[in-house]
């Protein structure tokens, strides 16, 4: 065994584990918690763009289940404070730690592995050996891959020395990145693809010279190998590839959870969530939920907006042009599963019925026999 477990590939596969259900989410007004009966998914509204396959994905997800995560009580330098890096501010995109440690602990149990194959900083990762969890994650830009790395690093020094690992490669390859032991050993991944331009960022103010903005933009915006710096089209291609590699690594009825939200685009809503979706089922994905991540606080008197300066700024100046627009108050989280594995009670119903079919066929074979020797002798 290695001098640190943590970055050890123990490649044990665990028996296939029911959702945790002891942390349910806690539901607001109309919306409908982890473990109710299934809700409608509404269709995008006019003027929404969808994009093919979003249709027949939103058909197949109309009897889903739906419910809401309590998931930004804390804001988000609070959930970071002390856990991440300083320099794990600088990624312009992160992932809510509230939002991963949730799927963590509905979808797995301590020991599973939690797989993220984009996992920028590492919060998904950081999260899972949090929780007891081991980790693997993929990451192609270099600068993510070294903080993501310290961000392990930091949870082994507050003692959570799990079994976890970052590698540097394009999540659209990942049979060729990962090592072959993870195949088939995932309980969960959780990802989620770039935005586009709905990023966040850094700002300077200066006294009269206005706002500078920094890390609001992905790696070098001319690396065509970046997700992040492609077409929506070939977005949506490259994502769907990331799934079907990602459903390599799950084991038998694992399941998938995607973080995402809608973006506009010179005033037009993209519908990223049902175009995900249409991704989800392109690539053999069975879709199991619909949810709705907070990122606003709930108050005893509604959802209290924790927008982030850049998010305030657009909003600011799109009412200013006149579109009635608000701070984003939650992401979709699509939630997905890999086939299950046959029960031992369906594969001995599956044994007994063949031996039954095979007992019926020689008693037939016998009676023709039979009846061939009476004929022969009259």
């Amino acid at each position: 065994m290695a001098s640190k477990p943590r970055r050890s590939t123990d490649t044990t596969r665990r028996s296939a584990a029911r959702p945790n259900t002891s942390q349910p989410s806690v539901s607001t007004t109309g919306v409908v918690p982890d473990t109710a009966t299934a809700t409608t998914v509404p269709t995008p509204a006019a003027g929404t763009t969808t994009g093919a396959g979003a249709d027949t994905a939103a058909g197949a997800v109309a009897d889903v289940a739906l419910s809401v995560w309590t998931t930004a009580q804390a804001a988000p330098g609070t959930q970071r404070k002390g856990l991440y890096t300083a320099e794990s501010t600088a990624h312009p995109a992160k992932m809510l730690p509230s939002v991963a440690a949730h799927a963590i602990a509905h979808y797995t149990q301590p020991g599973d592995l939690v797989l993220d194959p984009m996992c920028g900083i590492g919060t998904t990762l950081v999260e899972a050996v949090r929780a007891g969890r081991r980790a693997v994650g993929v990451e192609y830009e270099d600068r993510w891959v070294s903080i993501a790395r310290a961000n392990l690093d930091l949870a082994a020094s507050h003692g959570h020395d799990h079994d976890a690992h970052v590698f540097s490669g394009d999540a659209r390859a990942l049979p060729d990145v990962l090592p072959a032991e993870y195949r088939g050993s995932a309980a969960l991944v959780v990802t989620s693809p770039p935005y586009g331009p709905s990023t966040h960022g850094q700002v300077n103010v200066v006294p009269g010279g206005g706002v500078t903005k920094y890390d609001h933009r992905y790696g070098n915006t001319l690396d065509r190998g970046n997700l992040a710096n492609l077409g929506l089209h070939r977005l949506l291609a490259g994502f769907t590839k990331v799934l079907a590699g990602a459903a390599e690594f799950l084991r038998p009825g694992g399941h998938i959870a995607i973080t995402i939200r809608p973006w506009r685009e010179h005033s037009e809503l993209i519908d990223l969530p049902s175009q995900i979706l249409a991704c989800g089922l392109r690539a053999g994905l069975i879709p199991v939920e619909r949810c709705v991540a907070l990122l606003a606080r709930v108050g005893e008197d509604g959802l209290i907006a924790r927008g982030s300066f850049f998010q305030r700024d657009f909003i600011r100046k799109q009412r200013e042009a006149g579109l009635p627009m608000h701070l984003i108050a939650h992401e979709d989280v699509l939630v997905f599963r890999t086939v299950k594995a046959p029960s031992r009670s369906d594969e001995s119903a599956r044994r007994d019925t063949s031996s039954d079919r095979r007992r019926r066929q020689s008693a037939t074979r016998a009676r023709g026999s039979q009846r061939a020797r009476g004929e022969g002798t009259r």
